[in-house]
């Protein structure tokens, strides 16, 4: 089959697009401002454009990024599904994660400019009135994202780097952790197959930053402290069982995976 990856440079595209080659499909990888042929047959649109981060800082990039390329590629390009990449983060505000409950956020909060361009991603794929349109809410992903910002990927460096990590939320906060290798199993079974129109793609399981810090001390003798401005930052638990029912779906986890992954971020040479 023939997939598009739009993100292909990436942290989840360019896990994507090995793994696609490696089943055997044609794909299609468009660099970073390179024009796409929207009139080409682009089979399997994974939609990957996206900021984390660095959105606070960019939020002209992070609405072109999350809607305003979206809308061209879903107005005017041929293709045979199109799958559309948010994130579990805009339950940040909701009481309960499960695909279909009711989301809330503020427009005068700088912190909800994601949630919010997410959301409205979303809401214009299943507004576009093409078939075999979905949307995926990915948890927080882990892997090889080694120089990446983001919490998880920030607290190996320091532990194997500095051997001192210092918390800027509690140790009580507590988030979803997903592993890379399990969400590119998934995201191109749900593109070609996926009976539903909206999927959360998690583990299904909070680990707290204390449980987390617990093992990364343990495997790298790194020192903790907290800050005294730290704030905790909890999430409700994601539901699964939308993939779980539909895939066969069985999560890796976090805790299991931190040994490979501190051994993996040792011998990886550092140009960052």
């Amino acid at each position: 089959m023939r997939f598009t990856i739009l993100g292909a440079s990436g942290f989840i595209g360019s896990h994507l697009v090995p793994h696609l080659a490696h089943l055997g499909h044609e794909c299609l990888a468009p660099g970073r401002g390179s024009p796409l042929v929207l009139s080409r047959d682009l089979g399997h649109v994974i939609y990957c454009i996206g900021l984390t981060a660095d959105f606070r800082t960019r939020p002209f990039d992070t609405v072109r990024a999350h809607v305003c390329y979206l809308a061209d590629v879903l107005e005017h390009a041929a293709f045979d599904s199109l799958l559309y990449l948010s994130s579990t983060r805009i339950y940040g505000n909701s009481g309960e994660a499960e695909e279909g409950r009711p989301l809330l956020a503020d427009p005068q909060n700088p912190g909800d400019l994601y949630n919010l361009t997410k959301t409205t991603g979303e809401s214009l794929c299943f507004a576009c009135g093409r078939p075999n349109v979905r949307a995926v809410r990915l948890s927080n992903v882990y892997g090889g994202d080694f120089a990446s910002g983001n919490f998880l990927s920030s607290v190996l460096r320091d532990a194997v780097e500095r051997k001192r990590v210092v918390l800027h939320t509690t140790l009580d906060s507590a988030k979803d952790y997903v592993s890379i290798d399990d969400v590119v199993e998934l995201l191109p079974a749900i593109a070609q197959s996926g009976r539903h129109r909206l999927y959360n793609v998690a583990s299904g399981i909070n680990v707290s930053n204390g449980t987390l810090l617990v093992e990364i001390r343990r495997l790298t003798g790194c020192e903790l402290e907290v800050s005294g401005q730290a704030r905790t930052v909890s999430f409700p638990r994601i539901s699964i069982e939308r993939v779980r029912q539909e895939f066969g779906y069985s999560p890796s986890l976090v805790l299991d995976d931190l040994q490979q992954l501190i051994a993996r971020y040792t011998n990886t040479p550092r140009d960052y």
